[in-house]
């Protein structure tokens, strides 16, 4: 592997490991930044992902739709408290050009309430398109591949 591809490699690692410490950390005011102004965020089960169903558990399609979900979880939002706790894996660069990486990573989420039970959230991928033309890389569309159709109508914090 070249040297400019391991540096690559290595920013679009760190890009996703900052993500999952945003969320982790409950800094979700910083988690849109994550994100492009105009970007595709959407929460979605396996089957429809394979079934090309465009409904999913969650969309947004810009920055300011993701800084809105924010606002309503921490204002209006009423919910049990919890933590997650982001596992990603087998991180994979299927495609990339100067601009544009498109990457697949396996994902487990732990999910910790108030009362310390701790139990296994959600499986998946995350299917990503991310602008790496210039610094800070960020995302331009994250499909959140959940493995099961059967999601917690307790979906809170964001994948």
């Amino acid at each position: 592997m070249a040297e400019d591809d391991r540096r690559r490699h290595f920013e679009i690692e760190q890009l996703l490991a900052r993500y999952a410490h945003c969320l982790d950390d409950d800094r979700l005011e910083e988690w849109p930044k994550f994100f492009a102004e105009t970007c595709t965020y959407k929460i979605t089960s396996a089957e429809n992902q394979r079934c090309n169903l465009p409904v999913g558990l969650f969309f947004a399609n810009t920055r300011g739709m993701l800084e809105d979900r924010v606002s309503a979880l921490r204002e209006a939002n009423i919910y049990e408290p919890q933590r997650y706790r982001h596992f990603i894996a087998q991180i994979v660069i299927l495609e990339c050009d100067d601009a544009v990486a498109r990457v697949q990573s396996s994902f487990q989420i732990v999910r910790i309430m108030q009362d310390g039970r701790t139990m296994l959230f959600a499986t998946g991928c995350y299917l990503d398109r991310i602008a790496i033309g210039a610094a800070p890389f960020l995302f331009e569309e994250r499909i959140v591949v959940c493995d099961s159709d059967r999601i917690d109508t307790l979906l809170a914090i964001p994948f």
